[in-house]
């Protein structure tokens, strides 16, 4: 899923060129490159498919040149994650009634690649052959606010994967106190938005609790890998009602599973978590740049990697960040006040 707007990452990140279309590791690959970088041995290429809006196709392709281009799906307008995630079942399935899934952000970061691909790989062992829906659940390190949770059974796992439980419920982002009550439980992870079913399992599960989004995309189906395609998913995009899969889907189904995982993800939702992902030096600074020097300052995030030398001095605790013509310099504590001053502007 590739048609996110986020700026969060601004000067770096805007609603022209999303966070999922930029080097924010400062590794020479785009978040969305290294989506599809660790999937390498869990599919082949041409099983890749990317869903995203119609403006940014043209990045898309020029980022993954190596996916097929007719894999790389266009909204015309933005609907959430139901309809996007409908839409390519649709599409799958028609020429492959009998896939097995993985859905995932496009703009997330994975540290341990080698701990993914195992988890990834054990959870479609258990959906290949059974009707359950399995989400990764994140296990917490801290009091998290911006992320959602998964209540989970620990009682017993599934009799086909030790690792493997029921949800009891999904929790909205909480406020700090209730955050804290959750993760002094060991049942409560963090909802990392990966989801991993058989084909034929979500496209019934769509025709069961969302209706209305099926009879849309079944209607479409005279018109999926033919040159009408996206004439007439632009017509009928926009009739889906804007929902996350979360609501339309997960909470109402029976058979729901979490994986409880730990490979280093992180959704890179700020600042604050890049820099919590990134080495330090010996006074907690984070910087990504080839020439930036740090005196007496102390637990930075510092973003320069198009300037030929960049010095800091006296800071503790903030953010620099530049792109183009733009720079930020902002305390980490208040970046989201920072944030709503760029959206009122």
């Amino acid at each position: 899923m590739a048609g996110g707007v986020g700026s969060r990452f601004w000067p770096m990140s805007t609603s022209e060129c999303p966070k999922q279309f930029i080097d924010v590791m400062g590794c020479g690959r785009t978040l969305l490159q290294l989506t599809v970088d660790r999937f390498a041995g869990i599919c082949p290429q041409e099983n890749i498919w990317v869903v995203t809006s119609e403006k940014y196709a043209e990045m898309a392709r020029e980022q993954l040149p190596e996916v097929p281009e007719s894999n790389i799906l266009l909204e015309p307008c933005m609907r959430n994650t139901a309809p996007c995630i409908a839409y390519v079942a649709w599409k799958i399935k028609q020429k492959h009634p009998d896939a097995n899934v993985v859905v995932t952000p496009s703009d997330h970061v994975v540290m341990d690649r080698a701990e993914f691909k195992r988890v990834v790989e054990s959870a479609l062992s258990f959906t290949e052959d059974s009707d359950a829906i399995i989400t990764l659940g994140m296990k917490p390190s801290r009091p998290e606010t911006g992320y959602g949770y998964i209540e989970a059974d620990l009682s017993a796992s599934s009799v086909a994967n030790k690792e493997v439980f029921r949800v009891d419920s999904f929790k909205e982002k909480p406020d700090v106190e209730t955050a804290r009550k959750y993760i002094s439980k060991s049942n409560f992870f963090w909802n990392a938005g990966i989801f991993i079913w058989n084909v034929k399992t979500i496209v019934t599960s769509f025709e069961i609790y969302q209706p209305e989004i099926a009879a849309i995309f079944t209607g479409l189906k005279p018109y999926y890998y033919t040159d009408g395609e996206q004439e007439a998913v632009n017509r009928a995009f926009p009739e889906c009602v804007n929902i996350s899969v979360d609501y339309a889907i997960l909470e109402k189904a029976d058979e729901i599973f979490v994986f409880p995982a730990d490979f280093g993800w992180s959704d890179l939702g700020t600042w604050g978590s890049l820099q919590s992902r990134l080495p330090h030096d010996i006074n907690g600074n984070a910087c990504l740049g080839e020439s930036v020097r740090m005196i007496e300052s102390y637990n930075c995030m510092v973003h320069a990697t198009q300037e030929r030398q960049v010095i800091i001095q006296g800071l503790d605790g903030y953010i620099v960040a530049e792109k183009n013509d733009a720079l930020l310099i902002c305390k980490l504590s208040e970046e989201q006040r920072i944030k709503e001053f760029l959206q009122l502007k």
